[in-house]
């Protein structure tokens, strides 16, 4: 009897201490409502997380770590050493946004790991659980033995506990940005990398998405299958085959997965932008959002080039057309693609523009004083064709150039499969460039919008002035391909819309041009409209040529849609099939809504419980008319008005590939 006491003594004191080598000391920590927990235990060393929700294994036992190069990797052999748990309850008001106050509230597991032997070198691992999901980074501080290395593979799994379905676009390694239609399959039929963010849904009642956020020096991440429901992390490497360069201390991304039994709670979730560090700028009233037209359509449809010639689009007369056009309609700036030398011959191969040099036909100086005078923002254009570093080389002329003349805003391009004919644009040395580009920006008080960018990861919390981007397959590719499918836009909100704004260039009126490639638009014109609130971004295009426009009585929404929210709400949504958002202004009482749909006509009934109790709205409606069609008859719009209130329910009727925009105008 005795001897049997001893031995469970003996066992109960074996699970309290690390090491033993039959039992695992499993550190927890659960969100601040309880729904979420993860664990954290080592085998054999060997470090291991998992996600639960409520009674749920979300994320199984997945490994963590790296392998370096040249130097024992940091992914076996360790003890811990130290542990704990704190919680952090803050909200914090973003300067422009989808939502204006956001609650940042976590409970955090810091874990302190070292090596038992050798070096004994040390690593952090951290874990921040939210109510709306999870996020966790490696933290390795300067030691003996990690001052200068390189890693070459980091492991950490996403050990899926069931078979999703996911949404998912592959990540080519040659390809500029991710511009790439999405495909839906079963998570264990993944036979290739894919980029992140990457959602997954299990049977309408559990949604996941995994992505990182805080990219800063280091390699973004794609994920890499195998057949089961395990991912892998495979970082984009340099030319060289290194992922990741270290010199000093090392804070990674955080990887995260965020967790909601709706899709539209995924819209909703602004743990991305949490996870990464508030405000950095000391100056950010040069920072506007706003609407804005170009002569970017009329290079994809053919009536204008960005070179020089008979048709160039950015000449100093059609930018003042442009800005007067603005003026009429309250839209807020012009963006002028093609101003500068290096447009003419193959620019896609020399990339030898000069940032600072104009084509004789385009007066910045002229322009930026008519803009003022007029009360609108001109908006630059620097494309590299992928030649970096003929832009660093330049970059910061070109910023003191846009400065001198008010100019606060530019778009930037990345136009080429490799950089500097032999990087990647997601890998680290792009990282760093474009944050470079970012905080060169903001020294001379210009806002950004990247092309061919990489991923969005929430910096736009810490660095205001990076606005928008591109990073998703846009409006362009009906001009000069077989275009998007009608799903298209119905899926992006919960994929690569979650990552961040997206400069998707909606807008378009003219939907069945004809350009020599006989393209055209796979929307209704109401759809087009809607996309202004469905797709997130605080520079919307309205695209289309200015005359396409004119006396066309749909333009009205545009012109009063804005693009800076106080709140986002999903009504109703399925991936793929149809999504229905209202989005309050932020410096008015009207709320707007849009609704679209895939290639089905359906047939939603929105309550309206979002408005203010008491009051009443005008809904000023415009949808799909009658015998509207995305195929056979896409322009009719029908623009009607009705009074509502909260308690009201409206029947949104929308045509195949269809989609209904309202603007509710408090009245009383």
């Amino acid at each position: 009897m005795k001897r049997n006491i001893v031995l469970c003594l003996l066992m109960l004191v074996c699970t309290s201490l690390v090491g033993c080598k039959s039992t695992a000391q499993i550190l927890s920590v659960n969100s601040p409502d309880g729904n979420l927990n993860v664990s954290f235990h080592l085998k054999d060393g060997v470090p291991y997380y998992n996600i639960g929700k409520r009674n749920f294994t979300v994320v199984n036992d997945s490994r963590m770590g790296f392998i370096l190069k040249d130097i024992p990797s940091l992914d076996k052999d360790f003890k811990i050493v130290d542990s704990k748990t704190d919680t952090f309850d803050e909200t914090w008001t973003q300067p422009w946004g989808e939502v204006k106050d956001i609650r940042n509230n976590y409970k955090r597991l810091t874990v302190s790991l070292q090596e038992k032997k050798g070096l004994k070198r040390k690593m952090n691992i951290v874990f921040k659980v939210y109510n709306d999901g999870v996020g966790f980074r490696y933290e390795v501080p300067e030691q003996p033995g990690l001052t200068e290395y390189q890693i070459m593979d980091e492991l950490t799994e996403f050990n899926m506990a069931r078979d999703f379905e996911a949404w998912w676009i592959p990540a080519f390694p040659d390809a500029q940005d991710s511009e790439q239609p999405f495909t839906k399959t079963m998570l264990s039929k993944l036979n290739q990398n894919v980029h992140t963010p990457l959602t997954m849904e299990l049977n309408d009642s559990l949604f996941v998405c995994i992505h990182e956020a805080a990219l800063i020096n280091y390699a973004s991440t794609t994920l890499k299958p195998n057949g089961t429901t395990l991912l892998k992390s495979d970082l984009v490497p340099w030319a060289d085959g290194a992922k990741v360069k270290v010199k000093g201390s090392l804070n990674t991304p955080w990887r995260t997965l965020q967790i909601a039994d709706k899709p539209g709670d995924l819209i909703t979730s602004y743990l991305i932008l949490n996870l990464n560090e508030p405000n950095r700028l000391t100056d950010i009233s040069y920072i506007k959002p706003g609407k804005y037209t170009g002569v970017w359509w009329g290079m994809h449809v053919k009536t204008q080039t960005w070179g020089q010639g008979p048709q160039h689009g950015a000449t100093t007369q059609n930018v003042k057309d442009l800005i007067d056009f603005n003026k009429k309609h309250n839209i807020q700036g012009v963006l002028a693609e093609g101003w500068n030398e290096g447009w003419d011959g193959d620019w896609v191969k020399d990339g030898a523009f000069n940032f600072t040099k104009s084509y004789p036909d385009f007066d910045m100086a002229e322009l930026s004083k008519y803009a003022q005078e007029n009360g609108v923002a001109l908006i630059s254009h620097h494309e590299t064709g992928g030649n970096v570093a003929n832009y660093e080389n330049q970059m910061e002329d070109a910023f003191t150039l846009l400065e001198k003349n008010n100019i606060h805003a530019v778009k930037t391009g990345y136009v080429n499969k490799r950089i500097n004919g032999k990087e990647y644009h997601q890998g680290q040395f792009m990282v760093n460039h474009y944050q470079h580009v970012v905080e060169t920006a903001a020294n001379h008080k210009v806002m950004v919008d990247m092309h061919e960018p990489i991923k969005d990861t929430g910096l736009r919390r810490t660095y205001p002035n990076l606005m928008t981007r591109e990073g998703v397959r846009g409006t362009e590719y009906e001009a000069w391909s077989e275009g998007n499918t009608p799903s298209h836009t119905t899926i992006i909100p919960f994929t690569r819309g979650l990552a961040g704004p997206i400069d998707y260039t909606p807008g378009i009126f003219d939907i069945q041009f004809k350009n020599d490639g006989g393209f055209r638009v796979h929307t209704t014109l109401a759809k087009q409209l809607a996309l202004y609130v469905v797709i997130y971004s605080p520079f919307q295009m309205a695209a289309d040529l200015t005359k396409n426009y004119e006396n066309n009585p749909a333009f009205k929404f545009i012109e009063d849609v804005p693009t800076d929210w106080e709140t986002t709400k999903v009504l109703d949504a399925k991936i793929g099939e149809f999504v229905t958002i209202v989005r309050k202004d932020r410096k008015s009482n009207d709320w707007y809504l849009g609704s679209i749909t895939n290639d089905k006509a359906c047939t939603i009934d929105a309550k309206l419980s979002f408005l203010t109790p008491g009051k009443s709205y005008m809904a000023e409606v415009y949808a799909d008319g009658e015998g509207a069609n995305y195929d056979t008859n896409p322009l009719p719009v029908a623009i009607t008005q009705t009074k509502v209130n909260s308690e009201s329910i409206l029947k949104i009727s929308l045509a195949a590939g269809g989609g209904q925009a309202i603007r509710f105008r408090m009245i009383d």
